[in-house]
């Protein structure tokens, strides 16, 4: 690896036989230095190249420290500067700081506190132009994101508009032929339209559900205090309806209010409990309970059922796309809601695990924190 360039100092002082002998000191010590003896000479110098840092007299006739400091600024905005001074003016040196100099040194020099002066200056110089090449990092990552996120959205609206419609012409012509001709169609082919209609029927879903999750990265959370035991009251009844009157305990306890955006956390409980009435409706008794409760320091949610449960060995497959841990003839679903469940406790900073056992019911657990 090359040894990095010595760093380039500029040194300006009227007094002539000192800017010299200050310049061959710092050569001395492996920096690179051009003297200059007025402002706007080193003006001229900083307009031809670039130097790391600036060390300049306080008191000069014409253009003194903190005018040539306030041009040398406008110039590179992360150069550093170190002002000299005698003891009489040490205000002065003070104001210089507050013009933009990062420090001083008294004249006569003493090399034991003028070299480690410099030596600071310098790592401040360097900080600042690696913090300056983070932000443009920062910059040029957030435009492609953007860019990203119109293709993706491009592609969102290929799958919404270009996909559906074949699908829909799957469907409907199932139907039709279904409907005009079922009297001379043998059982057999009813059973596999019945089939093609509910495959499209699927797809359609499928298809929505990934769009759901694709927007989930890209839509920006509305946070407000959001009623959780409300929302909760929302969603059973909503559930029950569509339930139809068929009988299901529901137990809920306190639920805590919480930050978050109501949309989204609506819609985990909206997953969560359709899968808890889901995979209960083939018990004789089904139940659901709702509750909070403590736990190592923080408020943990839980949903649970007495329904179909699963087995632990396949817990880590639970929350991926497209997985499922029961058959699609025995529970409907397309394996995606789970995964749109934890994407959206994610970006509210929050988790979800759950525990079951096979025909004795899960129970999900998840942080809002």
């Amino acid at each position: 690896m090359p040894d990095a360039p010595p760093s380039r100092i500029l040194v300006v002082d009227d007094e002539a036989p000192q800017m010299k002998a200050l310049c061959d000191t710092l050569r001395d010590h492996g920096y690179e230095t051009v003297g200059c003896t007025t402002g706007a000479a080193g003006l001229s110098a900083m307009r031809e190249r670039s130097f790391d840092l600036l060390l300049t007299d306080l008191m000069m006739p014409e253009m003194d420290g903190i005018a040539l400091l306030g041009q040398a600024l406008a110039i590179d905005r992360n150069l550093v500067a170190v002002m000299m001074t005698g003891h009489g003016t040490i205000d002065s040196a003070v104001g210089a700081m507050k013009a933009g100099a990062l420090d001083y040194i008294l004249k006569p020099f003493k090399l034991s506190v003028f070299l480690p002066v410099l030596s600071r200056a310098l790592t401040v110089r360097q900080l600042r132009l690696e913090n300056e090449r983070l932000i443009l990092r920062v910059q040029e990552r957030t435009a492609e994101l953007e860019a990203a996120n119109q293709e993706l959205d491009a592609f969102a609206y290929s799958i919404s508009h270009d996909l559906r419609a074949p699908l829909r012409g799957i469907d409907g012509y199932s139907n039709l032929l279904m409907k005009n001709f079922l009297e001379a169609l043998p059982g057999e082919a009813q059973r596999l339209l019945n089939n093609v209609s509910a495959s499209a029927q699927r797809m359609g879903q499928l298809i929505d559900d990934l769009l759901r999750l694709s927007r989930l990265g890209r839509q920006a959370l509305s946070k407000r205090r959001v009623c959780i035991a409300a929302l909760v009251q929302e969603v059973l009844h909503q559930l029950l309806e569509e339930r139809g009157g068929k009988p299901i305990e529901i137990a809920l306890g306190d639920l805590p209010d919480r930050i978050g955006d109501h949309h989204l956390l609506r819609q985990v409980f909206v997953n969560l409990l359709s899968n808890a009435f889901k995979y209960t409706r083939d018990r004789e008794k089904p139940s659901v309970e709702i509750g909070c409760r403590r736990q190592d320091g923080e408020d943990v949610f839980f949903i649970r059922d007495n329904g179909a449960g699963f087995d632990m060995q396949y817990a880590d497959k639970l929350f991926g796309v497209f997985q499922r841990l029961h058959r699609a003839d025995q529970f409907e679903g397309t394996g995606v809601g789970l995964s749109i469940v934890q994407r959206i406790l994610q970006r509210h900073g929050g988790r979800i695990w759950a525990e079951a056992e096979v025909d004795k019911g899960a129970t999900f657990s998840f942080t809002i924190p």
